[in-house]
């Protein structure tokens, strides 16, 4: 039984983190992207984000964040979320869960503890600007 569910594998569809400007706090803050960089439309996303691990030894985690988006169009990108300076320290975890056609696809993208820094940018596909990409 267990060998007849297939279970596709999620490709060219990654979380980014982007470094922005923001009028508000004026000051840059991290923004999460879903970057679709296939050619397929992915209908019905939901992303569930969470940051969790330790702070001078004691456990912590934040409350679960819930996104969707009808859909999200073959080579672009969507803004998930900003992501609040006091929980880079911790693990950034974002389940991405969408349809391509009638297939059910869902991966788990998980930012490293203190991962998200300006240290360690590179290019992110289609946005063109530097930030952290978790495939």
């Amino acid at each position: 039984m267990k060998k007849d569910i297939i279970i596709p594998e999620v490709e060219n569809v990654f979380v980014a983190a982007v470094q922005e400007w923001s009028d508000d706090f004026m000051e840059k803050v991290w923004y999460a992207y879903l970057v679709n960089d296939s050619d397929f439309l992915i209908e019905t996303v939901m992303v569930v984000s969470k940051a969790f691990g330790t702070i001078d030894g004691e456990m912590k985690k934040t409350s679960l964040l819930r996104h969707a988006f009808v859909e999200v169009p073959p080579v672009s990108v969507v803004k998930i979320e900003m992501l609040e300076k006091s929980v880079l320290v911790l693990n950034n975890e974002f389940m991405v869960t969408f349809f391509i056609g009638n297939k059910l696809h869902d991966k788990k993208f998980i930012f490293k503890a203190d991962s998200i820094n300006e240290k360690d940018v590179e290019e992110v596909p289609l946005l063109f600007v530097d930030g952290i990409i978790v495939r």
